[in-house]
């Protein structure tokens, strides 16, 4: 804990893996490249405001959304192609949803922006009707590709992908989901039907690759990193390396803090990039993606937090 703590105090918003620099391209590459900024986050459970001060340097001030909105806002001052993305469990974890079943959550994530997200476990914690009443609020696109909801009230109302087109660059994003069975009541989810979370991914890549033609293909999980203590629990690590076609895995469930991401070798022997950035806003997550005719040359990443916006602490 000690070290993640001066790391965390030594990195602040400094980028903090580069598998690239960017000096390493040519001036003429430069002109013909696509630069794609990725900000993510997962798991913020209602974390509406921050963390009270405290002396637990770990949660003190921290988290909540108006500084995240600040941060966000001053990155797309900065870039031109900016995704800002989400991986479940949006809502439980404050009074905030208690009072207002998590409409308040979608709302803010509205107005910052969200391009699209994906369903946690504790989505359905005020069952399908929740859903239903919430992500009406939700002018972002929510997609989940192995939940089926047929001869349920939310039939048709998710997609399982969405496409966005940035500066030439076509990218595809998907979502898969946990097994809800042990996580919440069966009444909460009734007749929804869950389906192998890397079979669907696999099917999604292909699809976005082969029939879409993405030049970028991202998976939102929320079916949690990794779990040691059973490793034939389906995981992200096993969704990484099963699957191919998928450039990356943003993550959640596990609240995972990784200082920095991950890569894994898929199916095909090709790199995936992984991340998950803990939970409750406490962190956000930057990935820019370099690409030239469609193609990655140049992938560089950061953990954001604690950040100065307009020359004050957020």
């Amino acid at each position: 804990m000690e070290n993640r703590r001066t790391f965390l105090k030594k990195a602040g918003a400094a980028s903090l893996l580069t598998m690239m620099p960017v000096g390493n391209l040519l001036a003429e590459e430069l002109n013909a490249t696509q630069k794609i900024t990725i900000l993510h986050t997962n798991d913020q459970h209602s974390r509406i405001e921050p963390f009270e001060v405290s002396t637990d340097e770990k949660y003190s001030n921290k988290g909540g959304f108006s500084r995240r909105a600040a941060l966000i806002q001053k990155i797309r001052q900065e870039e031109e192609n900016v995704l800002l993305l989400d991986a479940g469990d949006v809502v439980q974890g404050t009074p905030y949803f208690n009072m207002f079943g998590g409409d308040l959550e979608y709302k803010l994530m509205s107005k910052m922006g969200y391009d699209v997200g994906t369903l946690g476990n504790h989505e359905f914690d005020n069952g399908l009707e929740g859903i239903q009443s919430r992500i009406q609020h939700a002018e972002f696109e929510i997609v989940i590709a192995n939940y089926d909801f047929e001869n349920t009230i939310l039939e048709n109302l998710f997609k399982p992908y969405k496409i966005i087109k940035k500066s030439g660059v076509k990218i595809g994003i998907f979502g898969v989901g946990v097994n809800l069975n042990g996580l919440v009541s069966k009444d909460a989810y009734r007749e929804m039907k869950y389906l192998d979370p890397i079979e669907i991914a696999q099917e999604m890549s292909q699809k976005l690759r082969e029939e879409e033609k993405c030049d970028l293909v991202i998976c939102l999980s929320h079916i949690g990193y990794e779990y040691k203590h059973d490793e034939t629990i389906v995981s992200d690590k096993h969704l990484a390396i099963k699957t191919s076609g998928i450039d990356l895995i943003i993550g959640g469930h596990t609240h995972t803090f990784l200082p920095q991401p991950e890569e894994f070798m898929n199916k095909e022997g090709k790199t995936v990039l992984y991340n998950q950035v803990g939970w409750a806003g406490l962190f956000l997550g930057r990935i820019d993606f370099y690409l030239q005719n469609g193609k990655i040359k140049q992938t560089t990443a950061y953990q954001l937090s604690d950040f100065e916006v307009d020359g004050k602490l957020g």
